[in-house]
């Protein structure tokens, strides 16, 4: 395998990076984690990294040529994502401790495995790390496609345990979470953070 797909290596090693550093996804992950516990974050793991493997596909195959070549579509894509990820922050930050237990809000709508998926076509850090993928590591030979394949199973393989480990994370959480103020201020945190994540991502790309 490696002597026909020698970028093989290094991109294992930029999946990892561009999979377990924060960002939108893992940002939001973590909350829901520690909201709802770690069984219940799972299908958003696994909708995210499909749905991010399928965008590394479609751009591979030539969506991001199209993306390329219409700007004004870009800025539509990404303003839309950003406004989206925005009012989930906002929405994160101002909710109240007792939409944290799902027992207490039966009527509030948990994030599920369509909220991972579709937050990867409005996140503007997917878009960017499919195209960086596609331009650096793929193959422009007679083996192109199946290296863009290739790509994007070993991104959904390496982006599992990446995002997992964040909701690992939010169960740890989760045992200090046993206050008012606590709840509040974890809220809070993970709004800024899921907002800051998002404007980064903005403000990298311009």
């Amino acid at each position: 395998m490696l002597s026909t797909f020698p970028t093989l290596l290094p991109f294992m090693l930029f999946a990892f990076v561009a999979s377990i550093t924060p960002g939108p996804t893992n940002i939001l992950v973590l909350s829901n984690s520690a909201r709802y516990g770690f069984k219940a974050t799972l299908p958003i793991i696994f909708g995210a990294c499909a749905s991010a493997a399928v965008v590394v596909l479609l751009v591979g195959y030539g969506l991001g040529e199209s993306l390329k070549q219409s700007p004004l579509l870009q800025h539509a894509m990404q303003w839309s994502g950003v406004t989206w990820l925005s009012y989930l922050a906002w929405q994160i930050f101002h909710s109240t401790p007792e939409t944290l237990d799902p027992h207490l809000s039966e009527n509030h709508r948990r994030p599920d495995l369509l909220t991972g998926a579709g937050l990867q076509w409005v996140n503007p850090k997917t878009w960017m790390m499919a195209m960086a993928v596609v331009s650096v590591f793929s193959d422009n030979g007679a083996d192109r496609l199946d290296h863009i394949v290739y790509l994007s199973f070993a991104f959904f393989v390496i982006a599992l345990p990446c995002m997992t480990a964040w909701a690992v994370l939010g169960s740890s959480v989760n045992q200090w979470l046993r206050s008012t103020k606590a709840l509040r201020n974890f809220n809070r945190s993970m709004g800024i953070l899921l907002a800051g994540s998002t404007w980064l991502s903005v403000w990298i790309g311009q």
